[in-house]
């Protein structure tokens, strides 16, 4: 699997360029890793801007609802540092044992026509550990995760629209022949 935009070539004519969300998309996150994200990242609030549990949980819950990710929140308020917070925050001890996919959707996958590139707000460490466990990685021809979401110095996490169309000029695709596979509306 390349890197996010690595030797990227236009896709063949008529075949379209999927993007795939990996968290409650690919696998059960919910299950597998967002309680053990909370608490990490709650107890990173506290840690590093040093607040109360409760202020912490709150203020991380508010910069989720209105920049789309905590990170982006932590960034702008407080200077902390991106790969400083998702290293620390995504370590996630025993991850690989609550992971959980199909066969029928491995092989749907593979039998989908197409580029498939993975779009996540998370780090790339992560994304790669989830993929490589569910043995999905051979699916994909790429990881597009937050560490490339980035535009003149800031971070452009999903669902920010500008950064669709920059990933969309990366991987030489126009929009409309994009299909964005994700667990959210926004």
């Amino acid at each position: 699997m390349s890197g996010a935009f690595d030797a990227v070539r236009p896709p063949a004519a008529g075949r379209r360029t999927w993007l795939f969300d990996l968290d409650n998309t690919l696998h059960d996150a919910s299950h597998a890793a967002f309680e053990h994200l909370h608490v990490a990242m709650t107890d990173y609030m506290v840690e590093h801007l040093a607040l109360e549990h409760d202020a912490a949980w709150t203020l991380r819950q508010h910069y989720w609802k209105r920049y789309g990710a905590t990170l982006l929140g932590l960034v702008r308020h407080h200077g902390v540092k991106t790969a400083h917070f998702l290293e620390e925050t995504h370590r996630l001890p025993g991850l690989e044992q609550r992971l959980r996919t199909s066969a029928h959707d491995r092989a749907a996958l593979q039998a989908l026509r197409g580029r498939k590139f993975i779009l996540t707000n998370a780090p790339r460490a992560y994304a790669l550990r989830v993929l490589n466990t569910l043995r999905l990685a051979d699916c994909f021809d790429g990881v597009i995760s937050i560490e490339d979401m980035t535009m003149f110095g800031h971070h452009r996490p999903k669902p920010d629209a500008r950064m669709f169309r920059h990933v969309a000029a990366k991987l030489k695709v126009r929009l409309e022949r994009c299909v964005l596979v994700e667990d959210t509306l926004a």
